[in-house]
């Protein structure tokens, strides 16, 4: 059967426009944009749309039953001008090289927004850690590390956690490097557990950045914390740890949703109720028979819309009926491109998730600093150091908004774009 072309989409300013649908073209495009709206030349967009590095690995691991299997690994480098790159290895079977180029060109525009001495990079394996047995997992881990080290390190490519990978992961493969690299151990990944060199407050990263960005939207609307209405669409990690903060605050939480509904109350919810009540899978809505659905709760009038569940949540369909002042992006790609320039038409801020989100990556520069100095920080003292980077990088990311006339997406890689840019050409 002939494969249909793809419907051009309407834009709301009513030019056409071709929809992209892949992950890569998706970044390639919003960096092309951004290139475009800070006047640099050619060359540095031929330079920075594509990674500098990619490199494809397949290497054998013998099974539980005996058997061997090949599997096929990627460690992808997109920019070092600002320092060594750092990025997560992904343990999926969807892992493929575009999806590692797109992240690892994402992890830049992060390095560059919170302003690390970092390029972006990542990693991943194409298999399923879940079909696989522990001692399986642990031979694929270090068999990946022996693949790859000729090109990582603490000065040119930092490892870190991602999906399906944790600090047990990162602990096979600082050990498997120690035996081949025993002087650059152990900074050359993050992620570790605490008794091999991790950092305290990389659980909460994500989430304590994102609860930062929220209280900066909120200031710079002139909406007061206390009181204010938020709902919070997934009450996996991020979004538990967000409400609980947000409502330690004093903010009035009236909405969370999981997977399997959401549930509303305009005098506000007690979060650490919910919290306590919570399943072995982490849900609660199925306790409760008056719920609604996800694309309910999503429409409710709120001060903030925190998306913390899955991609293209909001779209150009249902982005009209949006009624938050705020929409704080804590999962990957919740707002479609379409949907992102109808709420800036409408006044809604919209926190892109290439900000809301780096706070992990944050963390790991932090661990990283720690190991290279053989001195540790207490979780407060994390905390406070993530919290001022945080600020300082959603006031950067505010500033260029203001300044260029463009929606906070783009001003988010208009900034990254900008640093890496610079230090190009600062490097000559």
């Amino acid at each position: 059967m002939e494969k249909q072309m793809a419907q051009p989409v309407i834009r709301p300013s009513g030019k056409p426009e071709q929809p992209v649908t892949d992950l890569l073209g998706q970044i390639q495009s919003f960096m092309n944009e951004a290139i475009t709206q800070l006047g640099l030349e050619d060359s540095f967009r031929d330079w920075m749309l594509e990674p500098y590095r990619v490199l494809t690995v397949r290497f054998p691991v013998r099974m539980d039953d005996g058997r061997v299997e090949v599997f096929t690994g990627y460690r992808v480098q997109h920019n070092d001008a600002l320092g060594p790159t750092q990025g997560g290895v992904r343990l999926h079977p969807d892992v493929t090289a575009d999806g590692m180029k797109a992240l690892s060109m994402w992890m830049s525009i992060k390095c560059g927004i919170a302003n690390l001495p970092f390029g972006g990079g990542k990693g991943g394996i194409t298999c399923d850690p879940r079909q696989m047995s522990f001692d399986e997992v642990e031979r694929v881990s270090r068999a990946y590390v022996r693949a790859i080290s000729q090109i990582v390190g603490p000065s040119k490519d930092v490892l870190a956690p991602d999906v399906f990978s944790n600090s047990q992961n990162m602990a096979w493969m600082l050990d498997e490097y120690t035996h081949l690299r025993e002087l650059d151990a152990p900074g050359f990944i993050t992620g570790k557990p605490l008794v091999l060199g991790g950092t305290r407050g990389r659980e909460s990263a994500t989430a304590h950045g994102v609860a930062v960005c929220t209280q900066q939207a909120l200031q710079e609307l002139q909406l007061p914390l206390r009181d204010a209405r938020i709902i919070v669409q997934g009450f996996g990690n991020v979004g538990s740890y967000l409400a609980q903060t947000l409502y330690d605050q004093g903010a009035k939480i009236i909405g969370i949703a999981d997977a399997y509904g959401g549930l509303y109350d305009d005098e506000g919810l007690q979060i650490p109720d919910l919290l306590e009540r919570r399943d072995s899978f982490g849900t609660i809505t199925k306790l409760f028979r008056n719920t609604l659905s996800n694309t309910e709760l999503l429409e409710k009038p709120c001060d903030v819309l925190v998306l913390a569940a899955l991609e293209h949540q909001i779209t150009e369909e249902n982005a009209m009926r949006i009624q938050a002042r705020i929409v704080v992006e804590a999962a990957n790609t919740p707002t479609t491109a379409a949907a992102t320039r109808i709420l800036t038409d409408a006044g809604v801020l919209l926190i892109p998730d290439v900000l809301g989100s780096c706070g992990e990556v944050v963390v790991s520069y932090f661990e990283w600093v720690q190991n290279r100095q053989g001195l540790y920080w207490t979780g407060d003292e994390v905390e406070s150091q993530l919290t001022d980077v945080m600020r300082n990088s959603f006031r950067r990311v505010y500033k260029i908004a203001q300044r260029y006339h463009v929606d906070m997406r783009l001003a988010a890689y208009m900034v990254g774009i900008r640093r890496m840019a610079d230090a190009i050409s600062t490097r000559g």
